[in-house]
């Protein structure tokens, strides 16, 4: 372990937010008008409340797009080569080494080698080359991590998916044992909590902890909680809260749970469902952004409770039924930086 160093919770005071911008090359060219629509909506939300980083192959274009949209004065448009815009899982993790920044580059292998990502695990050591980043870099390319994957609360505890961090084709056969050592050395753990149940249908990233559980601040875990017994999330779920239900703070306390609604199930045009959930919210320094599904009752359900979790903090809901046809949702397109990292 090293103490000198610290992961920070996602309600830390930020800098800004980085978006990577859909495009042609990407999976999303067969419904692009729809998605950057949905982006659009997420980049208009973020700039009026934080600076905006929004990284793409065609800088100009996008601006362009923007125009007259969005205040685009707000916005840092860095030009970078993509394979796709998942920003949580390619974007750089800030850790905090003594007070100062460090920008930790893990590699992504585009969640266990199912899809290609040559040209996104490069993105963090581009934004650091092009001077996006007042914060040092870390090489830990060596190690394979994506920011869905990672839950902490800011002092010491990191909540992860075993399902996830276990997977053979991240880091081939690292034990358990090994793969906690080195995550508390990364991050100046005390203690990993693994969630051993949950799973959505049609999630590509082998139950990232962002599609399930997420702190809140005051020792509180908000999660997605199934209540129907035909649902075939039910019995994994059942059991992830009955897990959860077991887990204690660093002075032994129960955290304070609060369930959010299992969204009606959305099948894509195969008939396949797709992994909508509620849990993939992103938390900003005055707002909780969080992701709806045309599903009025549950879409009213999820923002009540994210307003019990986030006393003070305005709850803005963005349509994200685009998003989950490529199987993600809003906090898998967004990455923060902590205050004083964004140039």
């Amino acid at each position: 372990m090293t103490p000198t160093r610290l992961l920070p919770a996602e309600w830390y005071p930020q800098s800004g937010i980085q978006l990577t911008w859909p495009h042609p090359g990407t999976d999303w060219a067969y419904m692009l008008d729809e998605v950057t629509a949905c982006f659009v909506d997420l980049a208009r939300e973020i700039s009026k409340r934080e600076k905006l980083l929004i990284v793409t192959p065609s800088p100009a274009e996008v601006e362009q797009r923007l125009q007259g949209v969005v205040d685009t004065g707000a916005i840092d448009f860095v030009r970078c080569p993509t394979n796709d815009t998942w920003a949580r899982d390619h974007g750089g993790i800030t850790v905090f080494e003594e007070g100062k920044p460090t920008i930790c580059d893990f590699k992504f292998n585009g969640w266990g080698l199912k899809f290609a990502a040559n040209h996104d695990n490069l993105i963090t050591s581009s934004l650091c080359r092009q001077g996006v980043f007042n914060a040092r870099y870390e090489n830990r390319l060596n190690f394979v991590l994506e920011g869905g994957a990672l839950e902490s609360d800011g002092a010491g505890t990191l909540l992860t998916t075993s399902e996830c961090l276990l997977s053979p084709n991240r880091n081939g056969e690292w034990p358990q044992a090994r793969i906690e050592e080195y995550l508390k050395e990364a991050f100046g753990l005390r203690r990993v909590l693994w969630l051993d149940h949950g799973y959505l249908a049609g999630d590509d990233t082998d139950s990232h902890i962002d599609t399930l559980a997420r702190f809140a601040p005051d020792n509180t875990l908000v999660y997605v909680r199934c209540l129907d017994p035909a649902d075939e999330h039910y019995e994994a779920l059942q059991r992830m809260e009955q897990q959860l239900r077991t887990f204690t703070t660093l002075d032994g306390q129960p955290y304070r749970l609060l369930p959010l609604p299992m969204a009606d199930a959305v099948y894509d045009e195969n008939g396949e469902r797709l992994p909508a959930t509620y849990a993939n919210f992103l938390i900003m320094n005055t707002a909780v952004l969080y992701p709806t599904y045309r599903q009025p009752h549950n879409d009213s359900l999820a923002a009540e409770t994210l307003r019990q979790a986030f006393p003070g903090r305005e709850i803005v809901g963005i349509d994200c039924s685009p998003l989950i046809r490529q199987h993600g949702s809003l906090h898998c397109v967004t990455m923060q930086y902590p205050e004083n990292v964004l140039r």
